[in-house]
């Protein structure tokens, strides 16, 4: 067993290393301005495959293909507002991080929060109704002691 301690080690260092490669491959572009504005714009987008990575940190075939369309629009003269829109059209606001404020996005803006607050109601529905059955417990029992 302690022979295989060193061999997990390893692999887990080799797995970690693998998440530290840069994901986008690209040529850089020549205006540093440009640079910057895609760099701002694909840590904006959301991949559609692994969904907790921007299209940025991501290697899946999808991110690398919309990097690359992101790529095309700014060097097309597009602007950061035109690709999002593109990109929503194509994809829906879940492509987004940060939604529009709209009546179909409240879920998105509001749902974590919602389920925390059922998630209290609920905690402290049932601790109050434990500390209750506990109390008539404890009563009975004194009223069986009398």
């Amino acid at each position: 067993m302690k022979l295989l301690t060193p061999f997990f080690i390893l692999a887990a260092l080799a797995l970690l290393s693998l998440s530290v490669q840069a994901a986008d491959p690209g040529e850089p572009f020549e205006d540093p301005a440009l640079e910057q504005r895609y760099h701002r714009i694909v840590n904006e987008l959301r991949c559609l495959v692994c969904q907790n990575e921007s299209i940025a940190e991501s290697n899946a075939e999808l991110a690398q293909d919309l990097r690359a369309q992101v790529r095309t629009m700014l060097a097309d003269g597009a602007t950061d507002q035109e690709i999002k829109n593109y990109m929503t059209e194509r994809y829906g606001d879940f492509v987004l991080y940060r939604p529009p404020m709209r009546a179909d996005t409240l879920a998105l803006w509001f749902g974590p929060a919602f389920l925390l607050l059922i998630g209290a109601v609920v905690l402290v529905v049932t601790l109050v109704r434990r500390a209750r059955q506990d109390a008539e417990e404890e009563a009975e029992l004194e009223g069986r002691e009398q």
